[in-house]
């Protein structure tokens, strides 16, 4: 007999077997049993328009067919090889012709993989061990990237402070720490410490703040002064900003790059992305062993993975697509503004139409510590409310996508009325 069970006893069933009752990657009292296109149902059956996408990869929805088709093609012919595969070269081929600082790739699974991997190609290839990171700047769960993600207690630049334990005081010193958007400042860390410094890694746009203009080409020539190695997180831009990525938005090329979410088309699958001297650093016959760079992992290229990222960013490239998630951003930020502002209630919608949040906020937004100080009572109302009237997101992101009908725009205007309501009357 089949047994249904309820949301509430899968949560108590996840409590005995996982730490904190939940993945670690969201809130662990929900439960999605399945997603068709822009929805996704939680195990009572509840329905959502989803904002989450899987933190990012759905872009073209859940269970697109074309992606569907693809995967089943290839899933007869073998799962995963530990060698080389057609597919992972035909992808790699694809990556590399459409992101401006990609001679070659890589393969990771995870886009926290990629960031530790692009972190330690640079000290390999300058022969330096300093790395500068932005407070607020999320890289995945290396130590490095532990550093100041999102500290509780303000200190002063360029001093670290750990976001998680279990990380050695060796990786603190390591480290320095800048505020987003500030040349002034990166200007002199690194006239003090540049010639320590092995990279500068960053997120073009930082979680949901922009680069105010000129920031990017700033950290390019700095690091072209001091022979540093610029780092591009890009596993969330990555064809989400443009087919090219945040570098082809915004015009600036890093020497690496790190992608994930997209080009596994829903699948484990993230790549670091370089220049080809710098890439070398991967091969022991091309830089001798003293200088050479081992990296490995069981299901770096896996061909099922590689198929849907060809298949996904095939649909990417057709007319028109990226010209449709944008208006589909602007309009659920028109949405969302349009019924704050009919309660007056102050805010900035901070981001990019493909990737964007509300915060409450009467200045500007332009570092971590302007976000850190916006209200975060009502941002928690906010999202509680969307949430429970039909809008799955997490608590700091909205990630439209391609899927979005006309049904859910008019889900979510309502979810927005009633979640401005809601903060209204805090």
């Amino acid at each position: 007999m089949l047994t249904t069970l309820s949301q509430a006893d899968w949560i108590e069933r996840a409590k005995s077997v996982l730490p904190g009752g939940g993945l670690g990657n969201f809130d662990p009292s929900k439960f999605i049993r399945e997603g068709k296109g822009s929805r996704v149902w939680d195990e009572d059956g509840k329905e959502y328009v989803d904002f989450l996408i899987g933190s990012g990869p759905m872009l073209l929805g859940h269970g697109h067919p074309e992606v569907m088709e693809a995967v089943a093609e290839q899933l007869p012919r073998g799962m995963t090889f530990f060698t080389n595969n057609a597919r992972a070269v035909e992808l790699a081929e694809e990556i590399c012709s459409a992101v401006p600082c990609a001679d070659q790739i890589r393969y990771v699974s995870s886009g926290g993989e990629a960031d530790m991997y692009a972190i330690r190609l640079a000290r390999a290839y300058t022969g330096r061990d300093r790395i500068v990171k932005f407070e607020g700047g999320y890289h995945g769960m290396s130590a490095e990237a532990q550093m100041s993600l999102a500290p509780s207690k303000m200190v002063n630049f360029p001093q670290a402070v750990p976001d998680s334990a279990g990380i050695p005081e060796s990786v603190r010193a390591e480290m320095l720490i800048a505020p987003f958007n500030d040349p002034d400042y990166i200007r002199s860390l690194l006239a003090e410490h540049g010639e320590q410094v092995a990279a500068i890694i960053v997120e073009p746009l930082q979680r949901i703040i922009p680069p105010e203009p000129g920031f990017l080409q700033l950290l390019r020539e700095e690091a072209d002064k001091y022979g540093i190695v610029l780092i591009f997180d890009e596993v969330v831009t990555g064809f989400r900003f443009a087919y090219g990525g945040a570098q082809e938005l915004y015009g600036v090329t890093p020497d690496i790059a790190t992608l994930g979410k997209i080009i596994g088309g829903g699948f484990p699958l993230a790549a670091i992305a370089g220049k080809a001297d710098i890439m070398a650093h991967f091969d022991k016959g091309a830089v001798g062993s003293d200088r050479w760079l081992m990296q490995l992992g069981t299901l770096s290229g896996n061909p099922v993975a590689a198929v849907a990222g060809l298949k996904t960013m095939e649909v990417l490239r057709r007319d028109g697509q990226y010209d449709k998630l944008r208006a589909n951003g602007r309009r659920l930020m028109e949405m969302a503004g349009a019924a704050l502002d009919a309660h007056g209630i102050a805010h900035r919608i901070v981001g990019d139409p493909t990737l964007f949040e509300i915060v409450f906020a009467d200045t500007d937004i332009r570092d971590y510590r302007d976000v850190f100080r916006s209200d975060g009572e009502r941002t928690g109302r906010f999202n509680a409310v969307l949430m429970q009237n039909g809008m799955f997101k997490s608590p700091g992101k909205t990630y439209p996508s391609l899927a979005l009908t006309e049904a859910d725009f008019e889900l979510c205007e309502r979810a927005y009325a009633k979640a401005a309501e809601a903060v209204a009357g805090m």
